[in-house]
């Protein structure tokens, strides 16, 4: 089983390069505060509006996040990107320069002992995401992703970024309730997954479903930055406030019986 070790730390959709300067400024901060107080660190999708990495050429940006998540992981900090609809067309420059795992798709293993599921949440609602799911298929095609990496990263990072202001000031019209029902339905159908955490929506979550699981969803750094924290006994959501102890705003115990059924 893929192992995640505590405490972790989950973040989502800072959608780097469309707030303001000082958005990236406090992600930095946040990052470089981290080695003191994470074993680990889950990126849930859309750190960056825009990702694509041509043969010889990255987007310069945002170096200075990349360089704190590299010197992050040098400090030992275990580090997963789940890709997110925003940065999903990227993985072998952030896996082998800045040493971070990148995954395409949800991914499942132990987080600080949870049995955890973590999706970024796009295209997972049935009715309401029906056309982007077949757009995603078109986008996320090796043949477009070829085609694109013909243009001229200028042009090409125009064209993305002009394309996609919908979704990146994106907060859920249904206040997350979409997602919500779709997580409630998977932690009905999964019982053995103790934390199931969404992104994508905006809208910082956590609860205790019928099931006796956790759902989570880190919200958006583009309002108030959030985060949740993932230690054995408890998962916790907390907003930034200049340290990476950050403010509480909730809290979820685990149950002894989960306890029980994960030693």
């Amino acid at each position: 089983m893929r192992v995640l070790p505590s405490p972790c730390y989950i973040i989502g959709d800072t959608h780097l390069g469309v707030g303001p300067p000082e958005l990236e400024r406090r992600l930095v901060a946040f990052l470089r505060g981290l080695p003191d107080h994470a074993k680990s660190l889950v990126i849930n999708g859309d750190l960056f509006d825009f990702w694509f990495e041509w043969r010889t050429v990255i987007p310069r940006d945002h170096f200075r996040t990349l360089a704190a998540l590299a010197d992050l992981r040098d400090a030992g900090v275990d580090i997963l990107m789940v890709a997110g609809n925003h940065d999903c067309w990227g993985g072998e420059f952030l896996s082998r320069e800045v040493g971070l795992r990148y995954q395409l798709g949800a991914w499942e293993g132990s987080v600080a002992g949870w049995r955890t599921r973590i999706d970024h949440g796009d295209g997972l609602r049935a009715r309401e995401d029906r056309k982007y799911r077949a757009l995603r298929r078109v986008l996320r095609h090796p043949l477009s992703m070829r085609a694109f990496r013909w243009l001229h990263p200028d042009w090409g990072t125009r064209l993305a970024r002009g394309s996609s202001t919908a979704s990146r000031t994106y907060r859920a019209r249904d206040a997350g309730a979409g997602l919500r029902s779709v997580a409630h339905a998977t932690l009905a159908a999964r019982p053995e997954v103790d934390l199931l955490v969404f992104g994508h929506s905006h809208v910082p979550t956590l609860e205790r479903t019928a099931t006796g699981s956790v759902y989570a969803n880190a919200g958006s750094w583009l309002d108030e930055p959030t985060y949740l924290v993932v230690s054995p006994e408890r998962v916790e959501l907390r907003s930034w406030r200049e340290s990476a102890e950050g403010h509480r705003l909730d809290a979820v115990d685990r149950r002894p019986e989960k306890a029980l059924a994960h030693p």
